[in-house]
């Protein structure tokens, strides 16, 4: 068994205040027993717009944010995943996804592949997509957790993808933006990930005013086993390998299936 937390929060401009929420969310987390603790997408800074701020806020990954992510994952004994704003060449960044193990090392990195222009946003106006590569994927209490981000979300692949590379857990660090149906949306596709995959998702977003909360954990067939509605705190669940065992044995959709994701 694996104990999970999603840490929901709405980042801001300042890193230094950013940080220390996410240091007691994580604490707290830790202390309730959470291994694995999910904070969302840009949790190192957000602005209210995409615009040069992202940039000038952008930091190597071996700058003071990843650094302290390292140490809070370690002083926790815990893998942290959290959203950072990587430099890359001073015009764009990476939006990515690092997660931080007890050890104090990165255990995996992922380059968000899909970018949110999309419902009147132009994220790729500051953010230069992540090459494909080998899914990002770390090794958690016997469990294979992936990770993707937000809007890869509407794009099933990426998580089957993540499937086929072994990943048990999948984590959805997300700043999913307000709006018409947003909300529906972001519960409906996060719970059709699960149960069209057999696998367990745990999805941390913003909530407001950047973000529409909703963060939470669900099993492989698809049941929310814990949520935060719009609020800022953490909630935690169990990845049990018994109950993925017995949903894959009723449905075998994986083993089924008779086509396989190539990249575009």
């Amino acid at each position: 068994m694996a104990e999970i937390a999603v840490a929901q929060f709405a980042p801001g401009e300042d890193k230094s205040a950013n940080l220390a929420v996410l240091r007691g969310l994580a604490g707290e987390a830790a202390a309730r027993g959470a291994r694995v603790v999910v904070a969302p997408e840009y949790a190192m800074y957000t602005a209210p717009a995409m615009d040069r701020r992202f940039v000038d806020s952008a930091e190597p990954l071996d700058g003071p944010c990843t650094e302290a992510l390292r140490e809070l994952a370690a002083r926790l004994g815990i893998h942290l995943v959290a959203g950072v704003n990587e430099q890359r060449d001073g015009t764009t960044i990476h939006n990515t996804l690092v997660a931080a193990g007890p050890d104090g090392d990165i255990a995996a990195l992922y380059r968000k592949m899909h970018l949110y222009d999309a419902f009147g946003f132009t994220e790729s106006s500051v953010v230069h997509p992540g090459a494909v590569e080998a899914p990002a994927t770390f090794t958690a209490d016997g469990f294979v957790f992936g990770m993707q981000t937000c809007y890869d979300l509407r794009f099933p692949e990426v998580t089957r993808r993540l499937v086929d590379a072994g990943a048990e857990v999948v984590l959805v660090p997300a700043e999913w933006v307000p709006g018409p149906l947003k909300e529906d949306h972001f519960v409906t596709l996060l719970r059709a990930r699960a149960i069209e995959n057999t696998v367990y998702v745990a999805a941390a977003g913003q909530c407001a005013p950047t973000g529409a909360g909703n963060s939470m954990i669900i099993d492989p067939m698809g049941v929310v086993l814990a949520s935060l509605g719009e609020r800022t705190g953490t909630a935690l669940a169990t990845a049990d390998r018994e109950r993925m065992a017995a949903v894959r044995k009723i449905n075998p959709a994986l083993e089924l299936r008779r086509f396989a994701v190539t990249e575009r």
